[in-house]
């Protein structure tokens, strides 16, 4: 189907990027600029920042508890922001309407980004906070049971890593991992997949904007062949925790996330992909407003319920 009206008609309203390289210190403080105040947020139980002590030094958090209850499951989550963009506040509405919707704990991951940080250091942050909130269950309240991941564009590649991973240290806790529209392979020749092409402009995340957006994290060390950038290229995809991929029909990624589910599902893991139409790249994040992709976090709580 079409782009969604409503998405169509903001997109067609964005003006035209600035001539010249990419600023991260605006960006972000756009970013920053349109965060709504505390008080006009989605209420919850109870919402605090944290800062867990990990290998990789220590990591900012905060924390979501929505409702008040004898012990929680644990939701770990990372942010998007094509490794540069993006933050604890940037992305609070989205944490707080997986604790809503899904019941669980929400830690949300503030970790280093490029290209201040050079790689590994975002991955080994977001890895050492879920290690931090297995071994600080009573701190969180974890009942022990679940223990899922999710992330959204980028925070979706961490989330495959942090997968992998774990898996690779017999770190064996995590129970679940939810991909928003993950960015998996960052080899971003247009040939490879068809979505590249198809959702190549008009649509907001653009196919030219790929290479610019991330070259922070590139040029920062990341490299496009190492599974742990691009997890698609990851030879055994075996034993890894059942997984939600959700996809959107007119983001150019879309075509790297439903391969990966594929190649996942035919490692044996349990696999639920899920398209959402008229969508496009971002829409977690920018559009759950709008009912119809609201349901992602409905989807995201049933999918975490199972066990």
């Amino acid at each position: 189907m079409a782009l969604h009206p409503e998405i169509a008609r903001i997109v067609a309203s964005l003006p035209a990027p600035p001539p010249g390289p990419i600023d991260p210190a605006a960006l972000r403080a756009a970013e920053e600029a349109s965060v709504p105040p505390p008080e006009e947020r989605l209420p919850l139980h109870a919402v605090e920042d944290l800062t867990a002590h990990t290998p990789a030094g220590d990591v900012p958090v905060r924390i979501y508890t929505p409702v008040d209850a004898d012990s929680y499951g644990v939701l770990v989550y990372f942010h998007g922001g094509a490794f540069f963009l993006g933050s604890l506040d940037t992305h609070d509405h989205v944490a707080r309407s997986l604790a809503r919707e899904t019941g669980l704990k929400v830690v949300s991951v503030g970790f280093r980004r490029a290209p201040e940080a050079a790689f590994p250091a975002g991955l080994e942050d977001c890895y050492g906070a879920v290690r931090w909130a297995a071994e600080n269950g009573e701190l969180l309240g974890w009942d022990g049971q679940t223990l899922a991941i999710a992330g959204d564009s980028s925070g979706g590649t961490f989330v495959a890593a942090v997968a992998a991973t774990a898996h690779d240290d017999g770190f064996d806790r995590i129970t679940h991992q939810v991909l928003f529209y993950p960015s998996l392979d960052l080899d971003f020749d247009v040939d490879r997949y068809a979505s590249l092409r198809e959702n190549a402009e008009g649509y907001g995340l653009e196919t030219a904007g790929l290479k610019p957006f991330n070259a922070f994290y590139l040029d920062s060390g990341a490299d496009p062949a190492d599974p742990r950038v691009s997890p698609i290229k990851r030879a055994d995809l075996s034993g890894l925790p059942p997984a939600l991929v959700v996809t959107a029909e007119h983001d150019p990624l879309r075509d790297e996330g439903e391969l990966y589910a594929e190649r996942l599902r035919e490692a044996g893991v349990d696999v639920t992909v899920s398209r959402y139409a008229g969508a496009n790249h971002g829409f977690v994040q920018h559009f759950s407003w709008i009912p119809e992709y609201h349901r992602v976090f409905e989807e995201t709580a049933a999918f975490l319920g199972r066990r």
